[in-house]
């Protein structure tokens, strides 16, 4: 690796943030069940705590993305108490996540049901969520909605759009300068016939039919199988709509495996597609690098470190793709030079350099030993052994 490259991923590395989950630090399970850890968090404190140890080891995690139902529960926490909460454990509260999806209520949708008065109140609790991220000084809603139906001919779909585009206007009308609204998709769950927002063409129109403050969420486990994602963030990218990522893996369906387990090389993809735009336009689009994982069988602490690495790595080799070289050969069509121009980056050993650049900023070369190293993980363990005890009985 030459000088150049070098100094490219220490800038690469300096600009790198990605947002952390406070909901993977908790208890988690599958539709069967879940396999409790003596260590997760059981409140909002404990999260938090976690999470700054993650930042502390890897120094690219300073936003935790918080759940409002789950993280907010019966108003016994305000806005503000979580806000101080995070600080104190040197991070700060990322994106807002409003949850119009678990309550009976929404049984047959949130902004897509046939009921004004429950797509009223899925509206209010958006509203309370944007109020949420105005407190403390959150720039993006990440909405996600499970509305669709199961069974052909038991929804009017054309009007259900309709409903969404109404109630997203409303919502964005509620924005402060600098909040967004992040619109997500998923193509089936818990609607097997039909969802509302299938994919990112119907997430993109919504956004665009919101106003200008809303933009497209892209979850890399919300596709199709063999769906080209970096072409969905290339036309995103080219429309200026592309307002974040939920970052996961997948093998058959739907995400909550860690970045990379599965399809490193699409990952990479991903973010060449950004760093390629950046190098053609001299654009820096406002992009939220987030995580949506569920960690049921890894250490909740470690995934979340691991992750973080693993992003690290694969931001870093798309950062060195030789782009005038590649330019050169996509111009004059030499197919095997332009797809080498990926493959050779790819290739590319970058720990080394990326634990030079740790070293600059006095953080572990390694941070997975050392946060192995650090007790922390036993402490908790013990400390909250007791209270994890009752998850199992409060489950069964």
């Amino acid at each position: 690796m030459n000088t150049k490259q070098e100094e490219t991923i220490w800038k690469a590395l300096d600009s790198f943030e990605i947002e952390i989950p406070s909901w993977g630090f908790a208890q988690t399970g599958t539709r069967f069940g879940k396999f409790i850890q003596p260590g997760a968090a059981v409140t909002i404190e404990h999260k938090m705590a976690d999470a700054g140890q993650v930042h502390k080891f890897t120094g690219c995690c300073p936003a935790v993305a918080v759940h409002v139902l789950w993280d907010f529960a019966e108003g016994k926490q305000s806005a503000r108490e979580v806000a101080a909460l995070a600080s104190k454990y040197g991070v700060r509260v990322g994106s807002i996540n409003p949850n119009v999806f678990e309550s009976q209520c929404y049984k047959y949708g949130s902004l897509g049901n046939p009921d004004p008065e429950i797509r009223r109140a899925a509206l209010e609790h958006i509203f309370d969520s944007i109020d949420i991220a105005t407190a403390v000084g959150s720039r993006d809603i990440s909405l996600w909605f499970g509305d669709g139906s199961n069974y052909p001919g038991t929804a009017n779909i054309r009007r259900r759009r309709l409903w969404f585009e109404e109630g997203l206007r409303a919502a964005h009308d509620r924005l402060v300068q600098g909040e967004r609204l992040l619109v997500e998709y998923k193509p089936f769950e818990p609607a097997f016939y039909h969802t509302d927002i299938a994919d990112w063409g119907m997430a993109l129109l919504l956004a665009r039919a919101a106003g200008p403050q809303a933009k497209v969420l892209v979850d890399t486990g919300h596709h199709y199988h063999g769906q080209n994602i970096e072409q969905i963030v290339a036309w995103l990218l080219e429309d200026e709509m592309l307002g974040g990522f939920h970052f996961n893996d997948r093998h058959y369906a739907d995400d909550d495996l860690t970045i990379a387990s599965i399809h490193p090389y699409q990952v990479f993809r991903i973010f060449h597609e950004i760093h390629y735009y950046q190098w053609e336009t001299g654009a820096s689009p406002r992009i939220s690098y987030m995580i949506d994982q569920s960690h049921n069988l890894k250490p909740k602490i470690e995934e979340t470190i691991q992750t973080a690495m693993t992003a690290q790595e694969l931001y870093a080799k798309a950062a060195i793709v030789d782009h005038a070289a590649l330019a050169e050969h996509q111009e004059h069509c030499r197919l095997i030079d332009a797809e080498e121009c990926l493959k050779a980056a790819f290739a590319e050993d970058v720990r080394p350099v990326i634990a030079a650049w740790r070293r600059s900023k006095g953080l572990p070369e390694n941070p997975l030993a050392a946060y192995r190293d650090s007790g922390y993980q036993e402490k908790i363990d013990q400390e909250r052994a007791e209270a994890n005890r009752g998850a199992v009985s409060s489950y069964a």
